[in-house]
């Protein structure tokens, strides 16, 4: 974890985050940022699943295809470009909702990471020993959320445009006084990968691979940047909901969304007919992280490496993000690429990550 997070909570619970991860002041490149990363929180019992159905979802056909990056702009565990065969499964055509969501809890009573205070008694496992416990209000429940900038700023410290805010979670995507209202189409944001994982298990669904999230991204395109072909993302008319402008501090708002999330199907489907894969929200995918999974993947339905390894971040187990958000600008990411690859703890939530599902 950087030293920068020491910033984010303002005060002791990151202090010590520095002597975990090993990082010391290594410059991480500013392209491949990690996202922050919440600490460990208390597990809510899986909840039981529903009936499974395809409605809402596209069949994706079984396939063949070379994974990893075909442009210039791919970062270094996007390679090497390798094949990888698929089989055929059934795909969310969009994200999860707000109101997807909202029937999960209602069914369920499901609590999710971000609502929920640190536990101190796991907390005090992954720190030095004799550490003393923090203040309880530097363990409430909280999440990342995105702090507008309004002048330029270091790009290699991400602390200066995310900040853990206590009450922000599903339900309140930018904190207190914040809501959902009027946002249910939208996609639900502030989940962490366990929760997307217990809404999967009760949607009688699971999150997708990496490799099923990028073929189905690819949507029928053969090594392409995006999900609608090689046309840049800022030529007219808008296919994504991104940034627009410079990041951090001048969002345009060109494509009709300043610094938020749109609602689902707001811009065109790709070629098998799923939303928003480029930009919106970042979606979770089930594989553990390895920034050198590629050069050993297997050819045949991948499922990810049997454990996590960040080099930025040694000492944090990672799961497999995808697709790029509306935080995402070709000045500073331009994930909302095909085979743009993020990562972060299972137990993070932010503003700009959500989630879609697969079925067999």
């Amino acid at each position: 974890m950087s030293a920068k997070l020491t910033i984010l909570l303002g005060g002791w619970i990151l202090s010590f985050a520095l002597s975990l991860s090993g990082l010391g002041q290594t410059k991480i490149p500013v392209c491949h940022a990690p996202i922050p990363t919440k600490l460990k929180l208390i597990q809510t019992t899986r909840p039981r699943p529903t009936k499974k159905s395809h409605v809402g979802m596209k069949r994706i056909p079984a396939g063949v295809f070379f994974m990893g990056s075909h442009d210039s702009q791919g970062r270094s565990d996007e390679y090497p470009i390798h094949q990888v065969r698929i089989k055929a499964f059934w795909m969310d055509e969009t994200e999860v909702t707000n109101a997807a969501f909202a029937a999960f809890v209602k069914a369920t009573g499901y609590i999710t990471t971000a609502e929920k205070a640190i536990d101190w008694t796991t907390l005090v496992q992954q720190v030095p020993k004799g550490t003393p416990k923090p203040a309880d209000s530097l363990l409430a429940p909280s999440s990342l959320v995105f702090d507008p900038r309004d002048s330029p700023v270091d790009l290699s410290d991400y602390s200066q445009w995310w900040t853990f805010k206590q009450g922000a979670d599903w339900r309140h995507p930018e904190g207190p006084g914040s809501t959902i209202n009027g946002r249910e189409k939208h996609p639900v944001v502030h989940v962490s990968w366990e929760d997307a994982t217990a809404y999967a298990h009760w949607a009688g669904k699971r999150l997708p691979t990496e490799a099923e999230w990028e073929w189905a991204s690819r949507g029928g395109l053969l090594n392409k940047i995006y999900p609608w072909g090689d046309e840049s993302v800022n030529i007219l008319p808008y296919k994504t909901n991104s940034f627009q402008g410079k990041f951090p501090d001048e969002d345009q708002a060109l494509d009709g969304y300043k610094t938020t999330t749109a609602p689902v199907k707001s811009f065109p489907a790709n070629g098998y007919g799923l939303f928003d894969t480029a930009g919106n929200v970042w979606e979770w995918c089930s594989d553990w992280y390895r920034a050198d999974y590629y050069k050993k993947s297997p050819i045949s339905n991948p499922l990810g490496p049997s454990s996590s390894y960040d080099p930025d971040e040694p000492g944090i187990a990672k799961r497999v993000m995808r697709g790029g958000s509306f935080l995402c600008n070709d000045g500073y990411c331009s994930s909302y690429r095909n085979s743009a690859r993020m990562k972060s703890s299972p137990d993070t939530g932010l503003q700009h990550t959500g989630f879609r599902c697969v079925m067999n």
